[in-house]
This record gives C-alpha cells, structure tokens and sequence, in this order.
C-alpha cells in the first residue's frame, strides 16, 4: 500500500476484565496512544453520579495508512487470537481517516468528566465553567496511558481525594500521563516523585504538570521501583495504578520499603478476583490491607505499612 497520508482507526468493545489487556495489545500499534471510554455514554455528560455502571468499553487506536498497514493488522489480528485463548475477544473495526482528521479523531471521545466531590478531569482541547470548591486537571495524555476514563483510574482519584494530606511526599510509580501525580499536588502534596519506564509517559507527566502550575511540585523521571529502593527516600504516600500481577512481582522486590512506617499505599488495576491474591503479597511486604473500592470488575486496594 502506498503510503497515502490518511491513518486508519481500529475499535473493540470489550468488558472491564479484558480492557487493561487488550489496551496495552493495541499500544504496540497505535499512535497518540490508546482512548479508553466508557460505552453508551452521551457525550454531553460529565457528571460522575449520572453515569451508570460500566459493563462495557470502547477502545480506540490509530496507525498510518502506509505500507505498513497490512503487516499491523495480521500482527494485531494475531495478538487478539491469542488472547481469546483467556477472555471473549470481538472482531476489532476498522475505519479509515483524512490525514486532517486523524489527529483529532480520538480526541472527540475524550470528554470532560467530573469524580469525586472536587476533582473534574478537563481535555486542555475544552472549556467547562467550574464551581467554587472544584479542582481542575487539564490533561492532554499524549502518547502516554492515563485520561481518567478508566475505572481503576477513578477509583484512584476517588481514594487520593481522602488520603492526601498537605505536606506529603508522594510516590506515583507508572505515571502514565501524570493524572495521579498532579491530583496529589493538586489536593495539597508536598513533593510528587512521578515514576514510568516509557520516556515519553515522563515526557507527558512534566508537560501536563506545567499546563497545571504544579510543575515545581512535581519530578518526573524515567524510572522504576529499583530507582527508589536505591536510594534513602521514603514516601508517606505510594499510588500504584499497573496490573495485579506486577503489584505482585513489585511486593517481592521490596515494594514496602519505600514507605514510611505508617504511610499509606493505593493499589490498583486489579479485578475483584485478583484482590486476594494481591493482599497476600501486600502483607508479606509489610503493607496491611484495610479497605477496598471497587467499580464494576476492578478494584482497588488502600493498604498502610505498619509502624516500626
């Protein structure tokens, strides 16, 4: 296929289980990232409390139209058969897109969103009128995972609302797009140290965090666990939204270290059926479970190291 300059957009519509999975199989092809929605949803509403339940969502990915095309689609193709192998995969949809138009596509899908009591989730792309107590996260994710459409996501930024208190030092291990970090300044963190090995989700993290004004609250580096539990830096509060089993795997390498004793941890991107597996680990690492949200099939875990 000669390369035409338009770019192609592939959808699927999959359950909670299946989406984190199916999204990071979609990563490897697509371009700007991969959009995570809610379905069903119109898209005049922002309101948290008049969404209902998710049962299913939508996600979007785009690559070029070139020469590439067809190679990327059986690569895809292939990857999904495999994965129907552990969850009920749908035949993904493809539409194609004017060059002019592709860079705006998946942005039509990104809506203002409202959770919790203050936070509103803001596309820098929109304007919405705020009320007086709310507090505002103008986003744009770039290529990196993280627009606060997700449920594990959410149920972050529901339990960071609660937990930060002014004066905290924050670890936010896998930053994505920076949504966690720059809720945690924003809600009064002292310092936020934003982790993620993908350079460009450190990139996205400084960038969004300027768009906010918390820049000088927040550093964000390439990096992993190992880059903390290297050095004498210890945390009162640890965000870690990633997959059940790499929580798992991070218990194992000395996740708990990295707190203070007495300071609190968020786990999430777990399903339900996870969770007592992961609380497990946790408490070998020295990390007591002691409440749980959950949002249709995920849930998140808030744990506390316990005092020394």
């Amino acid at each position: 296929m000669k390369n035409s300059g338009d770019w192609i957009e592939v959808s699927l519509r999959v359950d909670g289980e299946s989406a984190e999975a199916v999204a990071e199989v979609l990563a490897r092809f697509g371009h700007q990232g991969v959009a995570i929605e809610q379905d069903g949803i119109p898209p005049d509403t922002w309101d948290e409390t008049e969404v209902p339940p998710a049962k299913d969502l939508l996600l979007r990915a785009y690559f070029p139209a070139d020469t590439t095309l067809d190679d990327k689609k059986n690569e895809l193709e292939t990857a999904l058969g495999h994965m129907r192998l552990m969850y009920p995969m749908p035949t993904p949809s493809y539409r194609k897109l004017q060059a002019k138009d592709w860079s705006e596509a998946w942005k039509a899908h990104y809506q203002p969103i409202r959770i919790g009591k203050r936070l509103v989730i803001r596309p820098l792309w929109t304007n919405i009128e705020l009320g007086r107590h709310d507090i505002e996260i103008a986003l744009d994710p770039g290529m990196a995972f993280g627009t606060g459409t997700h449920p594990t996501t959410q149920l972050c930024l529901e339990a960071l609302e609660n937990l930060v208190q002014p004066g905290q030092d924050v670890l936010d291990l896998g930053s994505g797009s920076g949504i966690l970090s720059i809720a945690a300044a924003k809600l009064g963190a002292r310092r936020v140290l934003a982790l993620d090995i993908d350079s460009i989700a450190a990139q996205a993290t400084q960038e969004n965090a300027e768009a906010n004004g918390v820049a000088g609250k927040i550093v964000a580096e390439q990096g992993s666990l190992e880059s903390v539990l290297g050095s004498a830096r210890r945390f009162d509060l640890l965000l870690v939204n990633i997959l059940a089993r790499i929580i798992i795997e991070m218990t194992e390498r000395g996740l708990g270290a990295v707190l203070r004793p007495g300071g609190k941890a968020i786990f999430s991107g777990i399903i339900d059926t996870q969770a007592p597996d992961v609380e497990v680990a946790l408490r070998r690492a020295d990390l007591q479970p002691y409440a749980r949200r959950q949002h249709g099939d995920w849930m998140l875990i808030e744990a506390r190291r316990s005092l020394d």
